[in-house]
């Protein structure tokens, strides 16, 4: 058992357990240091279960059952099968805290039996953690730019898309614009052309009344045909340049005939003739402002109409623009479908090969992060190699010349060919034990059958003779007593098995410690009394 408790001492100090050079067995293990043994050991198998638990022993005792009934739902929770309880770590006992340490260090993941090799301590711990946190730090691979997915491609599809229909719009824009002014100038020229021949029409002299007021009744038609019928019934009822010098000319002569009827006779004086004049002067001016007012009038009226000409002429030239712009887009939509179904097919074409190249991408990825893991573990095993190496190199040189390694090998062998021989002489005396017995049973068959013909052949003689029954008597005597005689032996080896049993008992009672346990519980129960004492206390106080 030395050897068991040196190797369980041992993997626990690698899990974590500060446990002092002088313990050399579990026996000499405390309540507090077993605790803190299995509790560290439940923190490497499971971290779970092992970080809600103290490793230090509560002082008061009630903690103490707690800690003691929670350390054994967690070993149960690991899978420990044996009894376990509370006086596991309590009230320990020798075997059963062997066979617990024994589990535990069992459970251990392969880590932590790697780690057994390694030194231990504080500062070798420490190492450890920083080593395990760069581990994790580092599980994230790096890839240069030229091993990343292309997950760009679809964007640029979409851009390449909105530039051919941004151009596309473009193009129908400066195409419309460029109708539109055409067919702006031209019409423009037109009617400039119809307005200057139907305005040297009018401006020529009529010799008489019809012409005048046919010229004039040609401009109000004119004037009609572009702003409309109401446009020219307004003109003609306000007047117009035309209709004013109509009257003007053809009303002078009524009233040059009046004033030569009403011209004196040469007898009048000149003062009349002079004053008439006068206000013949007068008059005429004042029809010359009536003239110039109306000729404004005519000018405002020819702007207006010009206006209306113009907006006439902008609504249709707005009409023709929006039908040749439909056309025209017709046009470019039934074009723009006869190129758009080979881009689609060709962009369907393209999606599917990026998509076919980004599942291959991706697949070579996942084989090089599995090349990198396999690199690195190799790795990380080569170090851990040498490490071990190193130390073994430190350990064989720390280690004592004097002594070579051809007497270890001779010791084992040694131990070895004492344990083949202790073997065969097991083995040799199963076999004479199992003969023995046979030959037990062989004479005690033989015994009872010899017994049985002397019994017959000496009761036969009995009846006649009265030596022969008392021998007969005698022979009973003799069968009944070796009889007890062989049952005695049987019993006394009984009880000599039972003895070595109960020795074996005694021992184990005596290594589990119930004197010290009885004599601690003992304690734990004064202590408990005072804890609810001082509770009692509490509670009538308050």
């Amino acid at each position: 058992m030395e050897e068991v408790d040196r190797i369980l001492i041992h993997s626990l100090r690698q899990a974590g357990t500060d446990i002092d050079e002088d313990v050399q067995s579990v026996k000499q293990f405390t309540s507090e240091l077993i605790v803190e043994a299995v509790v560290k050991c439940l923190r490497v198998i499971d971290p779970a279960l092992g970080n809600g638990l103290s490793h230090l022993l509560p002082p008061g005792m009630s903690a103490r059952f707690r800690l003691g009934m929670s350390l054994a739902q967690a070993c149960q929770d690991v899978g420990f099968k044996g009894e376990i309880g509370y006086q596991t770590f309590l009230y320990s006992s020798e075997p059963e805290i062997r066979s617990l340490f024994m589990f535990l260090v069992e459970k251990l993941p392969r880590e932590s039996a790697e780690a057994l090799d390694q030194p231990a301590g504080k500062s070798a711990l420490l190492q450890r953690a920083i080593a395990a946190q760069i581990k994790v730090q580092l599980s994230v691979p790096w890839l240069p730019l030229s091993c990343r997915l292309p997950i760009h491609r679809k964007t640029q599809v979409h851009h390449h898309a909105y530039i051919l229909k941004s151009r596309a719009k473009a193009y129908m824009q400066n195409s419309t614009f460029e109708i539109h002014l055409e067919y702006r100038s031209r019409k423009k020229a037109r009617l400039q052309k119809r307005i200057e021949e139907q305005l040297r029409a009018a401006a020529q002299p009529r010799p008489d009344t019809h012409g005048a007021t046919r010229s004039t009744s040609d401009l109000a038609e004119l004037l009609q045909s572009f702003g409309g019928a109401s446009t020219g019934g307004d003109v003609l009822t306000k007047g117009t340049r035309f209709t004013h010098t109509e009257k003007f000319t053809f009303t002078q002569v009524p009233q040059m005939a009046a004033a030569a009827s009403a011209l004196p006779s040469s007898h009048q004086s000149e003062e009349d003739l002079k004053a008439q004049q006068e206000a013949e002067l007068s008059a005429l001016q004042q029809q010359l402002q009536q003239l110039s007012v109306q000729m404004d009038e005519v000018g405002g009226d020819i702007k207006q109409l010009t206006v209306s000409i113009q907006q006439v002429m902008t609504k249709k030239r707005k009409r023709i623009l929006v039908e040749a712009s439909s056309k025209r887009v017709v046009h470019l939509a039934s074009q723009w479908e006869k190129h758009r179904v080979p881009l689609i097919d060709e962009h369907r074409r393209l999606k599917e090969l990026c998509s076919n190249r980004e599942s291959e991408s991706s697949r070579k990825l996942s084989e090089i992060k599995d090349l990198h893991d396999k690199i690195r573990q190799s790795a990380e095993e080569a170090k851990k190699k040498e490490s071990l190496h190193k130390q073994l190199q430190t350990e064989y040189e720390t280690l004592s010349k004097d002594v070579s390694r051809s007497a270890y090998t001779m010791r084992i062998l040694e131990i070895v060919g004492n344990i083949k021989k202790q073997k065969e002489e097991i083995t040799k005396i199963l076999s004479d034990t199992k003969e023995l017995q046979k030959e037990i049973n062989s004479l005690t068959g033989k015994l009872d059958r010899t017994f049985a013909v002397t019994d017959e052949l000496v009761f036969k003689d009995a009846k006649k003779d009265e030596s022969v029954r008392k021998s007969y008597k005698y022979l009973a005597a003799l069968h009944e007593n070796c009889t007890q005689l062989i049952q005695t032996i049987e019993d006394t080896g009984t009880i000599m098995r039972e003895i070595r049993d109960l020795e074996e008992q005694i021992e184990t009672e005596n290594g589990k410690r119930t004197v010290s346990n009885l004599e601690k519980i003992l304690e734990d129960y004064k202590a408990i009394r005072q804890e609810n004492s001082a509770l009692a206390e509490k509670i009538r106080e308050g």
